[in-house]
């Protein structure tokens, strides 16, 4: 009988992403897969097609989709409190699969994403190794765990310390306005929710993490001293990334054709090309393109930009009049996806003006890409400030945290970026960090070491008859 991890994600392209990529670590260590799928009412459009790739790609890894559940969140609650309270109305059924796949399996251990902490009582009471994913990075995960600590302290909400500093261990200080929104008041539905979550964290048998060292240092130190949960016990952290998808060793389905936007990258002269993408869900209202558009025609800079849209909508219509018409000798848009790993390893493109997601930023760190941050949402702020000031990997736009940024601003970015003595020198720094992930994921590296070590560790942990229990 094969030995068997089960992996449950959050249901969104910025968490099943990662994950798969875990999964595959795992089937090239003997192991089958089995990527457990939540019923979820948020499943992100794009979802499916990766599934199949991936399904006809890797016979080790199989999707099991759970039954729909019997009743549906309160919709008068806030998104993330909605999913939550999914993860927990699918914990019948994850109870039933796995204590049936535990009777033909070999189920070794159960690693669960971060926000399915509510699935750990399941994995808890069927006596299974559970591990915690976590995508957003060390940093990340680092001022989660101490978040609780640092709060005990006052009696404010977040967003009444303005921008005032947060000192967290392992952090360069982080402005109370760039923590993410959801816990941003204390009388929010989500506070006490996601407070929970970080609180629970350290219950789990050891968390895995989406970095790599040398990239994180001072945070992965902090978390690994037990720095970020004072008086507690801290699992074992293992650092295993970069986890980024290998696009060019992924089977499409359908027709094999290059992509359109690969064809036109061809044909331009070698770090000439600003990308612009701003992930899976990241769109703006219409006078934000306008800016961005107007800002890259002015630049005289070849760009190709993602475009956010709904399938049955024209992209000419998200766009200034005769945009496209006026910049087809310097430009490309493309409508929605572009396939960014092979985009960002193109030797055409010279920087990202991205929206500071971790798997973008991974992406790109792994390609040797510079980047030009414009964070949006979620934690992309916090990302902002250490690609900026502790890792020296990104130039922030100014205006991101307004309403607006203007088009004279991205003009000037994407002009330095592409032009100046200062975008190269990001250039050189952003080629030293790619050497770094290189060698952390190579026998003897860093993330390699951690990887054997929690290979080891999960299956001494599989060989108890009995385990620890959360608190």
């Amino acid at each position: 009988m094969k030995e068997t991890v089960v992996l449950y994600p959050m249901p969104s392209m910025g968490h099943v992403s990662p994950m798969v990529e875990l999964a595959r670590l795992f089937t090239g260590h003997g192991f089958s897969v089995t990527v457990v799928l939540m019923d979820s009412p948020t499943m992100h459009p794009f979802l499916d097609a990766l599934i199949a790739r991936i399904s006809f790609a890797h016979h080790c890894i199989s999707f099991h989709r759970l039954p729909p559940i019997a009743s549906v969140p309160d919709p008068a609650a806030s998104p993330i409190v909605r999913f939550l309270d999914v993860v927990r109305l699918n914990n019948p059924q994850l109870l039933c699969f796995l204590a049936t796949h535990s009777l033909t399996s070999d189920v070794r251990a159960v690693v669960l994403d971060f926000f399915c902490i509510d699935a750990f009582g399941v994995t808890t009471e069927l006596c299974l190794p559970s591990y915690f994913f976590f995508p957003p990075g060390a940093s990340v995960l680092a001022s989660f765990l101490y978040l609780p600590n640092l709060l005990s302290a006052v009696d404010l909400s977040i967003k009444d310390l303005a921008d005032a500093p947060l000192l967290f261990p392992g952090l360069p200080p982080i402005p109370a306005s760039h923590m993410p929104p959801i816990i941003m008041d204390r009388n929010s539905d989500s506070y006490e929710r996601l407070l929970s979550i970080f609180q629970r964290l350290p219950d789990a048998d050891g968390l895995l993490v989406n970095t790599f060292e040398s990239l994180e240092a001072p945070a992965i130190r902090a978390l690994k001293d037990g720095a970020c949960v004072a008086g507690r016990w801290m699992p074992p952290v293992y650092c295993i990334g970069p986890l980024v998808a290998d696009e060019c060793n992924i089977v499409r389905r359908g027709k094999e054709e290059k992509a359109e936007c690969m064809a036109w990258l061809e044909a331009q002269p070698p770090r000439s090309v600003a990308f612009l993408c701003f992930g899976s869900s990241g769109s703006f209202p219409f006078e934000q393109q306008k800016e961005i558009a107007a800002g890259l025609e002015k630049s005289r800079q070849r760009f190709l930009w993602v475009v956010r849209a709904q399938l049955d909508t024209e992209l000419e219509s998200l766009l200034p009049e005769g945009f496209m018409e006026r910049t087809k000798q310097k430009g490309f848009v493309v409508k929605s996806w572009a396939p960014q790993v092979e985009v960002l390893n193109h030797e055409a493109v010279g920087g990202f003006v991205t929206h500071c997601g971790w798997n973008s930023v991974l992406e790109a760190i792994a390609a040797g890409v510079a980047m030009v941050a414009w964070p949006l949402r979620s934690e992309q702020r916090m990302n902002k400030v250490l690609l900026v000031e502790q890792m020296g990997l990104a130039v922030a736009v100014e205006g991101y945290d307004k309403e607006l940024v203007a088009a004279e601003e991205v003009e000037a970015k994407v002009r330095w970026l592409i032009e100046s003595d200062g975008g190269r020198e990001l250039r050189e720094r952003a080629l030293g960090m790619k050497q770094r992930a290189e060698t952390a994921r190579k026998e003897g590296g860093s993330s390699h070491r951690a990887w054997l070590e929690m290979v080891e560790a999960l299956k001494e942990a599989s060989q108890k008859t009995t385990r620890r229990h959360p608190n």
